[in-house]
C-alpha cells in the first residue's frame, strides 16, 4: 500500500517538475526578447522607446515566471529554482542568439553549459 502512496507522490513531483520547467521556459523566452531583441528592432529608436517595448514584453514573462516558482517551491528549494532557472537561460538564449539575432555559435556557449552542470550537480545532489 505504501508503495502506491510512492508513486503518486513520485508522479506529483513530476508534474510539478515538468509544469514549472515549462512556465520558466515560456517566461524566459519573452524575458531574453524583452532584454536584447531591442538591440536588433529598435536601434534607430530612442533608449526609452525599447525600455517600454521591453517593459511591455516583460509583463508577460513575470506573468509566467511567478506562477512557475510558485508551483516549483515545495518541489524544488529555493537554490534548485534558481539553477533550473539558468540552465533554462542558457538553453533559450543560445538558440536566440544564433537563430535570431544572427550571433555565431560559439564553443564558450559549451563551456558555459558545463559548468551549468556542475551547478546542477551540486544544488540536486541532496
Amino acid at each position: 500500500m505504501n508503495s502506491g502512496i510512492l508513486f503518486r507522490n513520485e508522479d506529483h513531483v513530476l508534474r510539478v517538475g515538468l509544469l514549472t520547467a515549462g512556465l520558466l521556459t515560456c517566461s524566459n523566452v519573452f524575458m531574453t526578447f524583452a532584454w536584447y531583441a531591442h538591440l536588433r528592432n529598435l536601434r534607430d529608436r530612442a533608449w526609452y522607446v525599447a525600455a517600454i517595448v521591453s517593459w511591455s514584453i516583460a509583463l508577460f514573462e513575470y506573468l509566467l515566471q511567478v506562477p512557475a516558482n510558485r508551483i516549483g517551491y515545495g518541489a524544488f528549494d529555493l537554490g534548485q529554482l534558481k539553477i533550473l532557472q539558468e540552465v533554462i537561460t542558457l538553453s533559450v538564449f543560445v538558440p536566440f542568439a544564433v537563430l535570431y539575432m544572427k550571433e555565431p555559435f560559439k564553443l564558450d556557449y559549451v563551456w558555459a553549459a558545463c559548468c551549468l552542470l556542475g551547478a546542477v550537480y551540486f544544488m540536486f545532489r541532496a
